[in-house]
């Protein structure tokens, strides 16, 4: 029996963070950090570059989910106020961002009403979500942060833009999407990634490795039969990434414990690292072996491709086609 509890006590972020352009900002815009606030809200983040110009403004960060949208990050310390709702949308229209992020320490009831309004009368290409900065600490252990959702879109709007992406709805693409929304289920049952995107009905689904313009596809071909995982590299990066990448072939497959297919289309722009394998997603009664499956190869791939990722010599900040857009 627990014979004395701690006191949980409430942090002032100023006293962790003294500015929040100078000390919030680059803090959050850390991998692990804007993890947390990718789990918050249900959406897989990777950060693209911070203190954004959009105009004579700046966004503090600009970030894509798995999908490559732009979403846009903006914090602020205080209460919310007017100026920072204007430049919000300001900077959605002007990017064209799927989402935005509204972080405070505190949000009026008209601010709190303003986003839910939005959500409720915007078309689904827009989501826009209310963040409650909070700090806690128990007796006077190391603060911690929470990221309390105030207000987002409704899952029922997350899936009709998700359906609204891929297109028209054939017999195929709805097969597709009740896979990918079962092996989504399970990833995340077994805390292989803290946030993913929604199930869409469509060939592939994709899980964030952490860095702009390479991730993973998971894939599923109802015409060919197979199922398979693969890293994705933008044409982009991939000059400069395919090749430290090679260079390690040997380690990597030796810890996924698959040979890979490297670049099995050489002549496509856009390059692939792939392993799959025969499937019939249309054999209901085989999903829990291909999930069970997906789930090993994806935990395989993130662990030995994660890491490496991470330390490719290519810039992941805006590349001059973003900036062109701004």
């Amino acid at each position: 029996m627990v014979s004395q509890l701690g006191t949980l006590k409430r942090v002032l972020v100023r006293d962790v963070w003294k500015y929040e352009d100078a000390d919030f900002t680059p803090w959050l815009a850390r991998e692990e950090n804007v993890a947390q606030l990718a789990a918050a809200i249900g959406i897989e983040l990777e950060v693209v570059g911070v203190e954004v110009p959009v105009g004579p403004f700046s966004a503090d960060i600009l970030a894509k989910n798995s999908s490559g949208e732009f979403i846009i990050i903006e914090n602020q310390f205080g209460k919310t106020d007017h100026d920072h709702l204007g430049k919000i949308l300001t900077y959605a229209a002007t990017l064209g961002a799927s989402a935005v992020v509204w972080i405070a320490e505190r949000f009026t009831d008209e601010h709190r009403k303003a986003i839910e309004w939005i959500n409720d009368h915007t078309n689904d290409d827009l989501s826009l979500f209310a963040i409650e900065l909070e700090l806690w600490r128990i007796d006077e252990s190391k603060p911690a942060v929470q990221f309390n959702v105030l207000s987002g879109p409704s899952e029922i709007v997350r899936q009709a833009t998700a359906v609204k992406q891929a297109g028209p709805l054939t017999e195929a693409r709805q097969l597709q999407g009740e896979f990918w929304a079962g092996f989504r289920e399970q990833m995340l049952a077994k805390k292989i990634v803290v946030s993913a995107q929604a199930a869409r009905p469509q060939y592939w689904f994709n899980v964030a490795l952490g860095r702009a313009y390479i991730h993973l596809s998971n894939t599923a071909s109802i015409a060919d039969k197979r199922i398979g995982v693969r890293v994705y590299i933008s044409n982009r990066v991939a000059s400069e990434a395919l090749p430290q990448l090679e260079a390690q072939k040997v380690e990597i497959e030796s810890e996924i414990g698959s040979a890979l297919k490297w670049n099995p289309n050489p002549n496509a722009i856009d390059k692939v690292i792939v392993l799959d394998r025969a499937a019939d997603i249309s054999d209901r009664t085989r999903w829990p072996e291909y999930f069970e499956w997906l789930c090993d190869q994806v935990s395989r791939f993130k662990k030995a491709f994660e890491p490496r990722i991470q330390r490719l010599n290519y810039p992941s900040v805006v590349g001059e086609s973003d900036l062109s857009r701004l």
